[in-house]
């Protein structure tokens, strides 16, 4: 009885294993193509030309994730979402993977059976007024207008931080951040509150930009990253250390231009393995073993991502802060690649 039951639970497992294999990544494999989650437009981080190109800093993290795919960085097809159909979007299978600003929660990770599996910007929410207003801090706000977008983690934390402070507000709600933006140029609102890198993309794309302040305060955390649907965890794999490994090519200083030189004479264990040399790293999760190479060779680490996007001496023009490596004073840190 013993034996049988031990047999039994094996087989069991066995299933299970398979069946975890199975999933999101087989789908895209057949599908030919990855369906990525994106902003229906934000500067810097996720946003169609004229023609339907899409780039940004979230953008390239969904190339890096077809490079690492099908070595082929444009098999890509990108869905926008809001902030109120963006879940609604991933739960149904609309789209694969969501990229696109979202904040990690503590609800959003239980109750909407939710996988956020990595941060690939921290953030914190601040807000923006026009100069003239005669304002400087937040806590100057009550009695304001305020545009603020329906189903995202800022609506809540408005109403904290105003009941906090004991002040009132009149929320102008909206659906994006284009909205948004219109509303407050219009006037419509007194102030805008997002998240603080989402106000600096907006601010770069304002015609009288300099006319504008975001405020010192930043009122909540806001750690954004890629999400999958729960219980995909051979998926979850692939998405997390296809971003870790952008981190660990900055560590190492592998970069888009460097990448082959450094996969055909490195001596470091560590980056042999991550650039398929050798261990079959990638074999483990369904990927081909130059996988993670193939990333980085399509948009570069995630320093060169970042600063091509949004970094200082762009338009959005945003300091590393919180988001330097872990070697710099920042929080960026990837687990080890072994």
């Amino acid at each position: 009885m013993k034996k049988s039951a031990f047999l039994g639970a094996l087989a069991a497992t066995t299933v299970i294993a398979g069946a975890a294999m199975a999933g999101t990544l087989d789908d895209v494999k057949a599908r030919g193509e990855l369906i990525c989650g994106s902003n229906t437009g934000l500067t810097g981080f996720g946003t169609p030309d004229a023609n339907g190109n899409w780039t940004g800093f979230d953008v390239d993290l969904c190339r890096a994730l077809a490079a690492a795919i099908f070595g082929d960085p444009t098999k890509v097809k990108f869905i926008p979402t809001t902030g109120e159909t963006r879940f609604t979007a991933l739960q149904s299978g609309e789209v694969d993977v969501l990229i696109r600003n979202s904040t990690w929660t503590f609800s959003r990770d239980t109750e909407l059976a939710l996988d956020f599996v990595a941060v690939n910007y921290y953030d914190g929410q601040g807000f923006m007024v026009k100069k003239d207003l005669g304002v400087s801090s937040a806590k100057e706000l009550d009695g304001a207008t305020v545009c603020i977008q329906t189903g995202t983690t800022t609506e809540l934390n408005l109403a904290d931080f105003f009941k906090q402070n004991n002040i009132s507000y009149q929320p102008v709600t909206v659906a994006d951040d284009s909205e948004a933006q219109r509303q407050f140029l219009a006037g419509a609102c007194d102030a805008y509150t997002t998240d603080a890198s989402g106000l600096a993309a907006s601010r770069a794309t304002m015609p009288d930009g300099d006319q504008y302040i975001i405020l010192p305060e930043i009122i909540s955390k806001e750690p954004l990253g890629p999400v999958v649907r729960h219980g995909d965890n051979n998926w979850g794999d692939v998405v997390r250390w296809t971003f870790n490994a952008l981190l660990i090519a900055e560590e190492k200083g592998v970069t888009k231009a460097n990448v082959a030189e450094v996969a055909a004479s490195s001596q470091d264990e560590e980056v042999k393995r991550l650039l398929g040399v050798s261990g079959d790293m990638g074999a483990k999760i369904g990927l081909p073993n130059e996988a993670f190479k193939n990333a980085i060779a399509a948009v570069g680490n995630y320093g060169e991502v970042f600063a091509s996007n949004i970094g200082e001496g762009t338009a959005i023009n945003l300091a590393r802060g919180l988001n330097a490596l872990w070697t710099q004073g920042g929080l960026q840190y990837a687990a080890p690649f072994r």
